[in-house]
């Protein structure tokens, strides 16, 4: 479903050690993505829960995007892996909700990878578009 001129909301939970350093490098490098993405740092992707997520959807994001660091570069070790497997986890219930696993896209970007940061979101942003607007969306 394709809604010409939707105003999509779409959430990016980003790592503040590799991942913030690709959307620095994807700014410095004047790499174009959607203004109306909504970035929220975090200390680590493994912070982010299937609750969290499924929270931002219900209180108005169409889509939501964890960024978290490449596995063998994780500072804290282990937390791009606890993020990938609740992503992985929400994304195989969602059709239960009736929303589309695309709706929730887990990626992986190095400090120097500002290519792959707004690459990503402009992917997600597209698909959200063609998506329409979240289900869950509520009050």
């Amino acid at each position: 479903m394709k809604t010409e001129g939707l105003r999509k909301k779409l959430i990016a939970f980003v790592c503040s050690h590799c991942s913030l350093s690709g959307a620095d490098s994807a700014g410095v490098k004047g790499l174009q993505y959607p203004p109306d993405v909504r970035v929220v740092r975090l200390t680590c992707s493994g912070q982010v829960n299937e609750i969290l997520i499924l929270e931002a959807l219900r209180s108005g994001a169409d889509g939501v995007i964890i960024f978290g660091c490449p596995d063998n570069d994780c500072h804290y070790k282990v937390g791009s892996k606890i993020a990938k497997r609740r992503v992985e986890k929400l994304r195989s219930m969602l059709p239960a909700l009736g929303m589309d696993a695309e709706r929730v896209r887990f990626v992986q970007v190095a400090g120097s990878e500002g290519e792959k940061f707004a690459e990503a979101i402009n992917e997600m942003a597209e698909k959200i578009e063609e998506l329409g607007p979240s289900p869950l969306k509520g009050g």
